[in-house]
C-alpha cells in the first residue's frame, strides 16, 4: 500500500527527470506498481499533488515562524521580512521543482493554478499582520485602501517568487536585497505619511467650511 509521500516522491522523481509529467495516471502508478484506486485515495489528479507541494511548503513557512519566541515581539514588519526571508530558504529545497512548476505560466496577469491553495493562507496570513499593525497605530488605517493592503503584499509575494526563480547570484543574495527593499517600500506605504496628514487636513477644512467663510478666509 502507497502512501501519499511515496507518491509524491514518486512523482517529483519522474517530472524531474523527464521535464514534463507522467502521460495518464495509469502509465504513472504502472511503474509505480500501485494501483490507480490506491492513487486517487490521495490524489484527485497531477495537479493536486503539484498544488499540495506548494500549499506544504508556505504553510510549514507560516508554523515555524510563529513557533519562533520572538514573534509575539516583531512588528508588522518584521513579521512579513520574517516570512519572505524564511520562505525564500525553504524553497531551496524544492528549486528544481518550483521552477518546473512554474516554468509554463506565461501571464504575468494571473496567479497560477498552481498556487491557487497557496493564495488564501497567505492572504489570511497577510491580513493577521496588518490587522495588527492597523491596531497598534503602526499602519495607516485609510478608507477603502486598507482593505487593499493584503493585495499588495499577494503582489509582492508573486515579485519575489518570480526574482528567486531567475536569480544566480551566491546563496541567492540579490532575493534577499529583494525582499528587504520591496517588503520596506511596501510597509512604508501603508503607514503615516505627509499625504495622509493632508488628508486629514483637507477633510477638516471641508467639515469647518463655514467657519472659514466667516473668518474671511475665502
Amino acid at each position: 500500500m502507497a502512501t501519499a509521500q511515496q507518491i509524491r516522491k514518486a512523482y517529483l522523481d519522474y517530472v524531474l527527470t523527464n521535464n514534463e509529467k507522467p502521460k495518464s495516471v495509469y502509465v504513472f502508478v504502472k511503474k509505480l506498481k500501485i494501483t490507480e484506486a490506491e492513487f486517487y485515495q490521495f490524489y484527485a489528479s497531477f495537479e493536486s499533488i503539484e498544488k499540495n507541494i506548494w500549499f506544504e511548503l508556505t504553510f510549514e513557512t507560516i508554523t515555524k515562524i510563529k513557533e519562533q519566541e520572538v514573534w509575539p515581539q516583531y512588528s508588522a514588519r518584521e513579521k512579513m521580512l520574517s516570512f519572505f526571508y524564511s520562505y525564500a530558504e525553504n524553497l531551496k529545497n524544492e528549486r528544481s521543482y518550483v521552477i518546473y512548476s512554474l516554468k509554463n505560466h506565461k501571464s504575468k496577469f494571473s496567479t497560477p493554478n498552481v498556487l491557487a491553495g497557496v493564495k488564501p493562507i497567505f492572504e489570511n496570513f497577510a491580513e493577521d499582520i496588518i490587522s495588527e499593525g492597523l491596531e497598534s497605530g503602526e499602519l495607516a488605517e485609510r478608507r477603502f485602501l486598507s482593505k487593499r493592503y493584503k493585495d499588495a503584499l499577494w503582489i509582492q509575494f508573486a515579485f519575489i517568487l518570480n526574482f528567486w526563480i531567475h536569480d544566480d547570484s551566491n546563496d541567492f543574495e540579490k532575493t534577499d536585497e529583494a525582499i528587504e527593499k520591496g517588503i520596506n517600500v511596501t510597509f512604508d506605504l501603508f503607514q503615516h505619511s505627509p499625504i495622509d496628514n493632508l488628508f486629514e487636513y483637507g477633510k477638516f477644512l471641508s467639515r469647518n467650511g463655514k467657519f472659514a467663510n466667516n473668518m474671511g478666509f475665502n
